[in-house]
């Protein structure tokens, strides 16, 4: 197909016969009612948080763009169907150290100082809006964003399972303490956001109080399991708390990247999963809808639906009898 044509249909300027319609179909997988629909909402660049925004291309970008943009319908649908958690986030705008603000949180939701055991569900109970990210935004590690005053992340979930916590807290960071700025003018609020997400994850009193003074490589592996992080992570950590001296920390990132942690995580733990997407679609399922009928409702093909959802929802289920729920279905 021309350029010019495809120049003269992005812009509105005539409406596509059926021909170009039915090429389009062909050549991109969709189906035909997409292309009738309104325009998906648009996001506003400068409002995400992009994580590892600097390696990212163009076409990374737009297509991690137009995700969001399909997620806000999906979600949009699901919202229609079921009475999801509020939102229930701090405005931490105001904090310059990310330390305090990790702490402001996590007393705010009752955390205390103990180890989160599913950062994915504890996000959606206080009505962060979680979706996953297809193969074609593979290095884009996260996004986040508010949109009518819900909060959104999509996550990579292609990385390891360790990896992907960090990032979901890392967005976390991003949602309270840059809510109104632009959070990718400037690589300090990237370094915050990593602050915050180590902080919170792993509370300062928490791991002085557990690590001894004779720190190993063997008590950065037992840490990392129970912060749920990655061993990197960890033994950062341990440095920027001073539990390890300067020679230390390089010895032991040493010896991790000889054990395969720079690269991986051996011997990792199991990947969290969404409690809120587990409960719609055993809900759905009950009902007789399948992804291909939410996929229809979208005008989207399945791939794409999938691709929002991917890992997050864990291993489809039938429905338990009288399984109890946190979601309620709109009647």
């Amino acid at each position: 197909m021309a350029q010019d044509t495809i120049s003269r249909l992005e812009a509105g300027s005539h409406e596509p016969d059926d021909a170009t319609v039915a090429k389009f179909v062909r050549e991109l997988g969709y189906p035909a009612a997409f292309f009738y629909d309104a325009d998906p909402e648009d996001i506003d660049t400068g409002a995400v948080s992009f994580r590892s925004f600097s390696k990212m291309s163009a076409r990374e970008r737009d297509a991690a763009v137009a995700a969001g943009s399909l997620g806000l319908q999906l979600s949009a649908w699901v919202e229609d169907r079921f009475s999801l958690p509020a939102p229930n986030l701090l405005d931490l705008s105001y904090e310059t150290d990310a330390e305090a603000a990790a702490f402001s949180l996590r007393q705010f939701w009752g955390l205390g100082e103990r180890p989160i055991g599913n950062l994915l569900a504890l996000l959606e109970t206080n009505g962060v809006r979680i979706f996953s990210l297809s193969e074609n935004t593979a290095s884009v590690n996260a996004f986040s964003f508010w949109r009518d005053g819900k909060p959104y992340v999509f996550l990579n979930n292609f990385k390891t399972a360790e990896s992907s916590i960090f990032d979901a807290a890392h967005e976390l960071g991003h949602l309270v303490m840059h809510k109104h700025g632009d959070p990718k003018e400037t690589r300090s609020a990237e370094r915050e956001a990593d602050r915050f997400a180590s902080a919170f994850l792993m509370p300062a009193r928490d791991v002085k109080a557990r690590v001894s003074r004779m720190v190993t490589i063997d008590t950065v592996l037992r840490g990392k399991f129970r912060w749920r992080v990655s061993a990197m992570a960890m033994a950062y950590r341990l440095s920027t708390l001073r539990l390890v001296s300067d020679w230390q920390y390089k010895s032991i990132c040493i010896e991790l990247g000889k054990r395969g942690y720079r690269l991986g995580e051996p011997n990792g733990i199991e990947r969290e999963t969404s409690p809120i997407w587990h409960k719609v679609l055993t809900q759905l399922w009950s009902e007789r809808t399948t992804k291909n009928d939410i996929a229809a409702s979208l005008h989207l093909p399945l791939d794409e639906l999938e691709g929002l959802i991917w890992n997050l929802a864990g291993a489809d289920q039938r429905p338990e009898r009288n399984a109890p729920s946190a979601i309620r279905a709109i009647k």
